[in-house]
């Protein structure tokens, strides 16, 4: 499978990513940054960000480090664990940095941590890859 080095600019036109309001800011050599801030779209029952969000926030923020999707490298997850430490709420503006941990032939381990704007941690989580490109 061949596909196109991501960008800035084709990673935030994902229509789910447009429709989340998340952002791809920056890429780097081990690492990603995205950003959201929380409206009314992303409320839970109880007029919180979603956990929903949070998770795509991590699982998203993963396939970013400039070894993967922006080397053209196709992945997958196949195992997302996120852990939520503090509620964020409509109007909060939240940064996910993710860490490349590990990356062999076949997988990749990154880390993720979401902050609000005052730098609290919001949710921490960890994806597991499987790169699916000739290898």
């Amino acid at each position: 499978m061949s596909i196109e080095p991501a960008t800035l600019e084709t990673a935030s036109a994902i229509p789910l990513l447009q429709t989340l309001g998340i952002r791809l800011v920056e890429i780097g050599d081990r690492h990603a940054v995205m950003e959201v801030t929380v409206d009314d779209r992303h409320r839970n029952y109880f007029g919180g960000a979603h956990g929903g969000l949070l998770a795509t926030l991590v699982d998203t923020a993963a396939f970013f480090p400039r070894p993967l999707l922006p080397s053209a490298t196709p992945c997958t997850t196949t195992s997302l664990n996120v852990v939520y430490v503090r509620p964020a709420g409509v109007g909060d503006r939240l940064t996910a940095r993710s860490e490349l941990l590990h990356i062999g032939r076949r997988t990749a381990s990154v880390r993720v941590e979401v902050t609000n704007q005052h730098g609290k941690l919001v949710v921490h989580g960890t994806a597991s890859l499987m790169l699916t490109g000739s290898l």
